[in-house]
Formats: C-alpha cells, structure tokens, sequence
C-alpha cells in the first residue's frame, strides 16, 4: 500500500499538500503498461524554468508580499511547485498515452467512464487538498493567491492535458460561484467543488451556435420555490459526465420567459447532476436514483480523448438562479476569462511537451553528416543536432515556450485580482488583462500547434506515426485553437472590443509601459554588457507601432467596416510578438543582471543563464521579424477578400448528408 506523506505546511495559512509515495499505484502501472501502438514519452516538471520567470524576471514573491501573502516566499513556492511536479510526474504522466489509447467510453446508463488510473488520480490530487488551492479558506479551500493555480495548471496540463480538464472546468465554475452566488450556494456547493467530492463544468454552446450566444435557446421555467426548471440541449461540453466525482455542477446560459432577445435576455443557472437533499448531502437514494441532468453521448474526437465532451440533456431540470435574471453574459465572463487564461496555458504545455519529446530523439539519432565537416567522427553519422535545421526547429519551439511562460505569468499574477470582493479591483484588473487575454489564448495556441508539428518534423517520420508519441501532442493541440472561442473570434475580440471600444485607452497604457521598461534596459549597464541595446530600442519602436498600427486599421474601418475583419488575425498575431518579444526582452535582462551579479557562480547556473541571452537572441533574430509581416498584412485592402462573389465559389460543393446528426439522440421538447 503507498503510505501518505505531508509535503509542506504554511504557518500562516495552514496550507497542506499532499503527495503519495514515490512508487507508482498498481491501478497506474497497469494503465501505463506498453500497448504496442503508443509510446509513453518521458516528462520532467521544469521547475528551473519557471522558478526564473517568477522570483528572476517578475518578482512573484514582492507581489504576493504586497497582497498580504508574506509567507509566499521562492522556498515556499518552490515547495508547493516541486509536490505538485511529483504527483504530475509519477501519477499523470504515465496515464498520458494510455488514457489517448483507451478514451472514454458511453455506457448504456448514460454514464461515462474514464480510462483506467484517471479515478485514483483524481482521488489523490483530491487528497492533496489541490483543488481548493485558491479557494477562500471560508470555503474549505487554502487561500493561495489565483496565480498559483495557474502554475499548478501548467504542471498538471503539461503532463496530462486531457486529464487535467476535469479539475480546471472546476476552478472556473469555482470562481464564478465566489463572486455570484449567494451564500447558500456557496455553502451547498462551493465547498464540494473545493474538496474535489463534486466537479463543475460550463455549459454554453448550443448545437445551433457556439460564440453567438444571442442565439442560445435553453429555457428556464420558475418553480415559484426559488428553483428553476431547465429544459435544453447543450454540447462540446468538457467534462459533462464522468465517474471521477459523486455529483457534477453544471453553470448553464439559458432564457427566461419573457427575456430580452439577444446577450441581454441571457441568465445563468446552477444545475446539478444529482439534487441534494436539504443538508446538502447526497444519500443512497439520491444517488441511485434519476439524474436530473442526462448526458445524451460523447464525441469522437481527433485529440484530447480521455475528456469526456458531452452532449447535455436538461429536460425539465431542476436549478437555482445565481446573481441576477437576464446578467447572466456578464457573469459568465468570470468562467470564460479563468477558461482563456487557461486555454493559452495549453499552448505552452503543448509546447514543453514537444521540446522534451523531440530534444532526445535529435540528440540521440544519427543522420548524414555536419556541413561544416563531422562532428562525431567515430559514428558512421553525426547526431542529428548539429544539423542548422533541426537545431532551428527546437530552438523555435524553445523560445516561444520559455516565451509564452512568462507572458501568461505576467498575466496571471495581474489576474489575483479577479475574485477580489470589492469590484473596484475587479474592474481594475479586467481593464489590465482585457487587452492581453485574446492575444494570449490565440498567438500560443496557434503557436503551439506549430510546435508540436516541429517536434513531430524533427522526429522525421517516425513523428507521424503512433510508436513515438508525438502525433499525439499535435492531436489534443489542436482543439486550443477552436473552444472558449476561435483564433478569429479572439482576434475581433482584441481589436473590436479591447481597442475601438475601449478608444485605445488600456494599449497606451501597455504601450507607454513597454516603451519605459525598453528604455530601462536599453540604457542599462546589463544592456551594454549583453548586447541588449538593438533589442530593447527594437521593441520601443514596435510598441509604438502597435498603437500606430491599430490607429490606421481604424482610420480605414471609417469608410469600410470590413477592414477590421481581414486586419484582426494578423493584429494579433502582430500583438502576440511583440508581446513575447516584450517579455524575451525582460528574461534576458534578469539572465544578464544574474550573470554579473555573481562572476564566480556555479558551472550549471552561469550555463542556465547564458542559454537565456542566447536563446532571446534566436527570437529576436529568427521569430520577431514575423511581427513586420504581420504587421503589413494587417493594412492590406480588404478587397482581395471580400471581391470573389458567391457565384465564383463551387456552390455545387454540399456537406455529407448525414453530417448534422450529430445530436439526434437528444431532442428537446
């Protein structure tokens, strides 16, 4: 049996995290054990990385000093990172190609079943008390700051992403309930989704529309007791049934009778799968009775296999209102910022995924010889390495990895503040990430599906087939690009929204700030020191193109709204490396300040150090140049897109004529 050791305690907060033995669970090992057709790649937690981003380049523990978070020192950070990293390591990672090989499975009950080991490990981070890591403490939680639950999402996402969904639907139902709910639905229901005994899931998408949630039709009937009757067809939705937790808390977008058309007639609604009793407690009865929630099927899909995505059925389902009628959009906004935030997180574990499975393979695998004469000379080829290549493939994957890391913890450590009570400091805080969640969330998961197809380049072919392990990295990479809202939609999103509607208000904010941080560091002894300069007076002179930019689109969307259409996509793009640029700029500055701060420091460090400065000037030499062209495809005329008229299309082209069944099974009345 594995005995259960407590990892670390905060003084302050009585924190505790738990982790089991070192030796895998018998349920794990038979789960991982070779199949033939999937390889289980290796996976190391890359505390070095991310210990640099936070305490080196952003100063985490000054941050977490100043929110009243004293004891969040690098040690204790460390600690909790490091126990998090052991249960990814030995409990997720092994189930990562297996839980892909076996998928979820439908049962004739309606119920879904997860591959084998994702039960005990979900009963373990359970145990550990992880999911309420940033839960108040009123709430059965441990109080942490928000941005520590993005760390631990990268940890258990890089091992698992697949996995790793089911608690993350949670912490987003988690903290739309913290700000929304009333104090009986917190207590009922909160503290069960904190324990980890009850998960949660976000049910919006209709099979007749995704993002225009105008148009969602679910409905809900008062009861005239203070509950609801839901009735509607909800899908793609993660998670929506599984057998990982006793009881599963649906935060569903419906209409009441009588709403306004459109966004503004949309509620939100609390449905449980199973109803507790008046303790807040599910008996036997309960428990093996009707769900007042039904999952219809699941989908077969092209990655991320061992999440359920459930097709919902609510007939007649009883909920209860949270918040206000008909605010439901805005409250749902909470969910879908914590979903976003986490989405780019994906990106970059896709990204580490690719650079730990690809780099061994190219240091190991010999082919032909170096150009520049051989490098391994009593081999009858050299490593594949040495290859110019190769070494530009990692190395990209590399630098937007180390990259996209640090632009998402800048992020998440702004975001501490989104469940605050007092809405100022909500409101404060959307202002700041408004600008650079959409960018975020498209630029790395674009990216990161273009990292995986690197790693699987890299493997030649041996990276398309299933032996390897790396198709799979560009399967579940994939869907990154498509939920919690399109590559397109986000790219509106930024420009529309963020910038034409907030007037440009918060990108001269942003603007003004990395233009003073460049000129900083530009101006800076480091900077002479490490060769900077030309970078920090580069990134200036794009920040400030970053607003001319947008300025112009705008001046031309006066006279043709289409402009802004055919110029969002590549705006973001363009955003998202300057952005990353802005942050390579930071890292390289902290590796530079570090090496001269300690000229006797030990081999591996000054090593670690100087992999930074080299590698930040791979990105600027060989990746921010795509920012120019993005940049100019952005001020194109929109004419080349929006001339060719519907007749010059191959309108003879139909889909299969059983392509739109896919949700027959289910029909509401």
């Amino acid at each position: 049996m594995l005995s259960k050791v407590v990892a670390r305690t905060s003084a302050r907060t009585g924190l505790r995290v738990s982790v089991r033995s070192l030796s895998a669970s018998p349920e794990v090992e038979e789960a991982a054990a070779p199949g033939g057709a999937h390889a289980q790649l290796p996976y190391t937690t890359p505390l070095r990385e991310m210990n640099f981003v936070l305490n080196e380049v952003h100063n985490a523990p000054e941050h977490y000093k100043k929110l009243g978070f004293e004891d969040c020192t690098p040690d204790f950070l460390d600690a909790i990172n490091g126990e998090c990293a052991r249960f990814a390591q030995e409990r997720l990672a092994p189930l990562y190609s297996s839980g892909d090989a076996e998928g979820c499975k439908y049962m004739p009950n309606t119920d879904v079943r997860t591959p084998k080991g994702y039960k005990e490990a979900y009963e373990e981070f359970s145990e550990g008390g992880w999911n309420g890591l940033t839960v108040p403490e009123e709430y059965g939680g441990q109080g942490m700051p928000l941005s520590m639950g993005v760390m631990k999402s990268e940890i258990i996402g890089t091992a698992n992403w697949a996995w790793s969904m089911y608690p993350g639907l949670s912490m987003g139902a988690m903290n739309t309930l913290i700000l929304h709910a009333s104090d009986e639905q917190k207590e009922t229901y909160l503290t069960k989704l904190a324990s980890g005994q009850w998960s949660g899931t976000m049910c919006l998408t209709e099979p007749h529309c995704g993002t225009d949630l105008g148009q969602v039709s679910t409905r809900a009937e008062d009861n005239g007791d203070g509950s609801f009757n839901v009735t509607g067809t909800k899908v793609y939705i993660s998670g929506g049934e599984h057998d990982l937790a006793e009881n599963i808390v649906h935060i569903v977008l419906a209409r009441l009778p009588g709403a306004p058309a459109g966004t503004k007639g949309i509620s939100l609604f609390l449905v449980p799968k199973y109803v507790p009793n008046v303790e807040g407690e599910l008996d036997e009865n309960i428990l093996g009775g009707p769900k007042n929630v039904t999952c219809v099927g699941i989908e077969d899909k092209m990655g991320i296999k061992s999440s359920a995505t459930s097709v919902m059925g609510f007939e007649n389902s009883k909920g209860w209102l949270i918040g206000e009628a008909n605010d439901g959009l805005e409250q749902m906004f909470t969910f879908m910022n914590t979903a976003r935030l986490g989405t780019a997180m994906q990106g970059v574990c896709h990204m580490e995924r690719a650079y730990q499975g690809a780099l061994p393979w190219a240091m190991d695998r010999a082919s032909m010889r170096s150009l520049s004469g051989k490098k391994y000379p009593d081999d009858v080829a050299d490593k594949i390495i040495v290859h110019p290549d190769v070494r530009k493939n990692l190395l990209t994957i590399k630098a937007l990895c180390e990259g996209g890391r640090s632009m998402i913890y800048d992020a998440a450590l702004k975001a501490d503040g989104m469940i605050n009570e007092d809405k100022a400091v909500r409101d404060k805080c959307e202002e700041e990430l408004g600008l650079h969640t959409p960018t975020m969330k498209a630029f790395l998961t674009e990216l990161g599906c273009d990292a995986a197809q690197l790693g699987m380049q890299v493997y030649g072919g041996a990276g398309f087939i299933k032996d390897y392990g790396m198709e799979q990295i560009y399967r579940d990479a994939k869907i990154s690009t498509l939920y919690e809202g399109t590559t397109g939609v986000q790219a509106l999103d930024l420009l529309g929204r963020k910038i034409v509607l907030d007037k440009g208000v918060e990108l001269r904010k942003q603007v003004q700030l990395q233009i003073s941080e460049a000129f900083e560091i530009g101006t800076s002894q480091t900077a002479r020191n490490h060769g900077l300069t030309g970078h920090a007076l580069e990134i200036g002179k794009l920040s400030a193109q970053w607003a001319t930019t947008a300025m112009r689109i705008v001046a031309g969307a006066a006279s043709n709204r289409d402009i802004v259409g055919t110029a969002s996509t590549d705006y973001l793009m363009f955003s998202g490396y300057i952005s990353c640029g802005y942050q390579w700029l930071k890292m390289m500055n902290a590796a530079g300040k570090a090496l001269d701060a300690n000229p006797d420091m030990e081999e591996s460090d000054r090593a670690f150090y100087q992999s930074k400065l080299d590698t930040g000037n791979f990105y600027f030499n060989r990746l921010l140049p795509k920012a120019y062209t993005h940049r100019d495809m952005s001020l194109k005329n929109p004419d080349s897109i929006m001339d060719l008229k519907l007749e010059g299309w191959d309108l003879a082209t139909t889909l299969p004529s059983d392509s739109g069944d896919a949700y027959a099974g289910y029909k509401a009345e």
